[in-house]
């Protein structure tokens, strides 16, 4: 017997990832020139020679450290997936280990934080007495315009159910 392939389409589909606009290429970019425009004078002066090595020391570690964190936070990603029957939250966290919960959205809830400035600070779905936050590594403005968007999609969830 063939295989019956689905047509069904979600109401809504959003991958959710960190934003990556700090590139670090620009920073050791920035780096290497500071060393090539400071060799000469580190050459001339010799007493600047220490300070000028740890002070190159301090900022490499700093651009490494950097490194590092930037490469664990491009692990995170939140697949959000609202079906008529369903609401599925697939999550891979900073080591790669990938959860997929699943939610009826005629009880799930948006329950969004806001700031004194109206901003949205955090997003959660709570079901009963189980909590969940969406997109906690978004910048504010892309949280409102998720939560505003999302919002409406499991408001026309719920109707159709």
């Amino acid at each position: 017997m063939p295989m019956q392939a689905t047509t069904t389409t979600p109401l809504f589909a959003a991958a959710l990832k960190p934003d990556h606009s700090p590139r670090l290429f620009g920073g050791w970019l920035a780096y290497v020139l500071a060393g090539i425009a400071v060799m000469p004078l580190a050459v001339l002066v010799p007493g600047v020679l220490l300070p000028t090595a740890i002070a190159f020391a301090i900022g490499g570690a700093g651009l490494v450290a950097l490194s590092l964190r930037q490469s664990r936070r491009r692990k995170l990603t939140q697949q959000v997936t609202l079906w008529p029957d369903q609401l599925e939250i697939a999550s891979t966290d900073r080591h790669g280990v990938r959860t997929l919960r699943r939610f009826d959205p005629a009880s799930v809830r948006l329950v969004l934080e806001r700031d004194e400035n109206e901003k949205t600070v955090a997003m959660r779905l709570r079901a009963g007495t189980d909590n969940m936050e969406l997109g906690a590594f978004l910048k504010p403005e892309d949280r409102s315009s998720f939560a505003k968007a999302f919002g409406t999609a499991l408001r026309r969830a719920r109707q159709a159910a």
